[in-house]
């Protein structure tokens, strides 16, 4: 009888650990993280869209929690994908322009994120998740830049800005640069790479990295750890190629720019409906967190809309850094819900890590917060603090700061705006003259902000960087003087 009785501690003692393992899986999710390249605010069904139909990030939106206020740390690409990874504003870490894909600017063996800037994906695989990157990387070619050595366990995608989408055509050029002795051959139609070797891809490219993510998610599903994927689509960005069948659901676009853009943010959504499939498929769906978002504003000249938001891909008004997200996680967050509070692309960094209860290096600076109890509980993350945007210009520097509901605005050398964001969403009046001592404090917590700056690692052009040698950028002073402080009467 005792030796039954031991059995059958053992054997409860075993189920218990058992049925705690599984508790502790099912407390850390998987993680699907999905970033679009210059979507527009209101290119996507779910924040308003008329003419481009997305019904599958639709449905996960409406499953889950809309983010009407997300900002991005910068308007243009790469520094934006380098302030996601990082989680710090590009300013800080001297990766303030885009790289360059012209050789007689880019050092690649020096040109990339500093490699004492942990990404979120080693924390993650160092906490014991299965890591994947697909599509744009845009942080760094030479080998210790690249996503292998960065915390991702599976790459697949191009190293470069952007690229391509036709294989049969992008390949025949690519082979004829070659046989010509060309030195300099444009990225956008170098082979694909995956894990550090070159691939023959047949597949237009928004369906390859579907096909690719779908795949590591079937594999993901024999492992014992979750898994971490982030999937860089380079749609809609140019060139502006679309599928003949993508094209035939928007016949009734008569702007061919257009036609072709809502084409391309088309074939992202089937793909994303495909992958939701697979998940389903390889029951990891329940348990996975799938976050959707936009590197930087959409493109007004390439066939992007913003609306409601003024400006475009570029700029410090809304319309270059305020992009479409949702985060779909019904089992812990709710579904059905609008988050109408900031929050910033900056917050992804301790977000993620903290539900995959991984540890943050002691020595890591990040500039923002884990908002997942925030939402939750549909509360203020940022109540004290300000989400910032500045864009280095030739002479002078495009900034935004945005503070609760108010937010203040330099473009070029035109005065400073302020704008109560909540009510004005398109910028359109000017309240600094009727509120000149929160205009004047919010600038100067913003220039504040500039002294963790330091000096760029790479400029995007040989002007950029002769300026910057000779004194005549970033001009800090001249962009924050106070004279530029409007006092002209508001219109009532």
């Amino acid at each position: 009888m005792k030796q039954i009785s031991n059995q059958l501690k053992l054997l409860f003692f075993g189920t218990f650990i058992s049925i705690m393992g599984c508790t502790a899986q099912e407390e850390r999710p998987n993680i699907l993280f999905v970033l679009c390249d210059d979507l527009g605010y209101n290119d996507v069904g779910f924040n308003g869209s008329t003419d481009i139909i997305t019904p599958e990030l639709d449905k996960l939106a409406n499953e889950g929690i809309t983010f009407t206020s997300a900002y991005v740390a910068h308007p243009f690409c790469g520094p934006s994908r380098a302030s996601i990874l990082t989680g710090r504003y590009p300013q800080e870490m001297g990766t303030a322009f885009n790289l360059h894909s012209n050789s007689s600017m880019n050092d690649a063996d020096n040109m990339g994120i500093p490699l004492n800037e942990t990404y979120m994906s080693k924390v993650l695989q160092d906490a014991g998740y299965y890591t994947s990157a697909f599509g744009k990387w845009h942080l760094g070619s030479a080998p210790k830049y690249q996503p292998n050595k960065r915390g991702f366990d599976n790459y697949y995608g191009f190293l470069g800005g952007g690229h391509n989408y036709f294989p049969e055509k992008y390949q025949k050029e690519y082979q004829k640069q070659l046989k010509a002795g060309k030195k300099e051959i444009r990225d956008y139609i170098l082979p694909l790479d995956h894990n550090g070797k070159e691939v023959k891809e047949t597949e237009y490219i928004t369906d390859a990295l579907t096909r690719e993510a779908m795949n590591d998610i079937q594999l993901a599903s024999t492992k014992k750890d979750p898994f971490f994927i982030y999937l860089a689509y380079n749609a809609p960005h140019v060139p502006l190629e679309a599928k003949a069948e993508d094209l035939k659901v928007f016949a009734n676009i008569k702007d061919k720019d257009r036609r072709t853009y809502a084409a391309m943010v088309y074939a992202v959504d089937r793909g994303v409906g495909k992958i939701v499939k697979k998940l389903k498929e390889t029951n990891q769906y329940d348990n996975t967190l799938i976050v959707f978002l936009s590197d930087n504003g959409g493109n007004f000249d390439h066939g992007a809309n913003n609306y409601p938001l003024k400006g475009s891909k570029g700029d410090a008004w809304e319309g270059g850094y305020r992009v479409p997200m949702f985060m779909h996680y019904p089992k812990k967050l709710g579904k059905g819900l609008k988050f109408d509070f900031p929050v910033s692309s900056l917050d992804l960094y301790p977000t993620f890590v903290n539900l995959a209860k991984g540890k943050i290096p002691k020595d890591k600076i990040l500039d923002g917060k884990d908002i997942m109890e925030a939402v939750k509980n549909n509360t203020e993350p940022h109540k004290e603090d300000m989400i910032y945007c500045l864009r280095y210009r030739h002479g002078y520097s495009d900034v935004g700061a945005r503070l609760g509901d108010w937010k203040i605005t330099r473009m070029g050398n035109e005065p400073w705006r302020l704008t109560n964001i909540t009510k004005d969403i398109g910028e359109k009046k000017n309240l600094g003259g009727r509120y000149p001592e929160r205009l004047k404090k919010m600038v100067a917590e913003t220039q504040k902000w500039t002294e963790g700056f330091v000096q760029p690692l790479w400029y995007y052009s040989a002007k950029d960087e002769e300026l910057w040698k000779d004194g005549r950028m970033p001009q800090y002073n001249e962009t924050f003087e106070v004279d530029m402080l409007t006092d002209l009467p508001t219109k009532k």
